[in-house]
């Protein structure tokens, strides 16, 4: 769980997958994870570039913004990855029903 989470942070991320769950009737699992990967990144691009006021600003600053992106984006996923791994059985026997 992220740190420093405000009250609304669960909900916006639900609503996030529950629009990706929607999709799954209309496509392909992989289709889906895809799109909304790209979009996740095309969103944190596009507010860190808001906080800069030249490009060179920004530019300079590129490998630091996606080392911190990326780190980010892997503790997410070792957290999530950790919790299906020691919940399998019950959470597949709820996305199975």
């Amino acid at each position: 769980m992220p740190q420093n989470a405000d009250q609304g942070f669960f909900e916006r991320a639900n609503a996030h997958i529950n629009l990706a769950n929607e999709q799954l009737a209309q496509d392909i699992h992989g289709k889906v994870s895809a799109s909304m990967t790209y979009a996740a990144a095309r969103f944190s691009v596009s507010l860190t570039a808001s906080g800069y006021q030249t490009r060179a600003q920004m530019l300079v600053d590129r490998a630091k913004n996606i080392d911190y992106f990326v780190r980010e984006y892997r503790l997410m996923l070792e957290e999530h990855m950790d919790d299906y791994i020691n919940n399998f059985e019950p959470y597949m026997k709820l996305s199975r029903q």
